[in-house]
């Protein structure tokens, strides 16, 4: 059994569209759901903003990699076009930690790094990750702390540039 926190974003179409398509894509895997962000692109492509959410899932048959290959195929059906590293995009699916039974997964393969190894520094993450685990932890350059106080940690600008929309995902396929 795996357990996974994904990042959802998008800044092209109808971007709530393409990230509530991503709940109901992965069913009845999905545990919880995060309020609804928009936010600033990151990466320094001038671009328009983002709407971001983080999603809880589980699966007793997914390994970590099928939260990877999951999301690529959401991201494939959405249209999604890698052209320009940070660029625009339809739809991003981001692992950015596993779990099993064992603990935390950890995995330094560049095509699955675990945790993600820039969660720690981005607001649209952490944010939204705490509004569905307000406990959680995350390992970052060898040091594990509460994901709150990572982000207590980041710039103001950076935390400030993050804003609930009050659009939700809705419950599909939440258990």
């Amino acid at each position: 059994m795996s357990r996974a926190v994904l990042s959802i974003g998008s800044n092209l179409g109808d971007r709530l569209d393409r990230l509530r398509g991503v709940v109901a894509g992965l069913g009845p895997r999905v545990t919880a759901v995060s309020p609804v962000y928009r936010t600033a692109p990151w990466g320094g492509v001038e671009q328009q903003d983002f709407l971001n959410a983080v999603l809880l899932a589980d699966d007793p048959a997914y390994e970590p990699a099928d939260w990877l290959r999951h999301g690529a195929a959401l991201e494939d059906a959405a249209g999604r076009v890698r052209e320009v590293h940070w660029g625009p995009r339809t739809l991003d699916v981001d692992v950015v930690w596993c779990g099993t039974a064992a603990g935390a997964v950890r995995s330094d393969d560049p095509w699955l790094t675990l945790p993600h190894p820039r969660a720690h520094r981005r607001a649209f993450v952490l944010a939204p990750w705490l509004d569905v685990e307000p406990e959680a932890e995350l390992t970052a350059d060898g040091v594990t702390r509460p994901v709150r106080d990572w982000l207590a940690a980041l710039d103001p600008a950076e935390r400030d540039g993050v804003h609930r929309t009050g659009d939700d995902l809705g419950a599909a396929g939440a258990r």
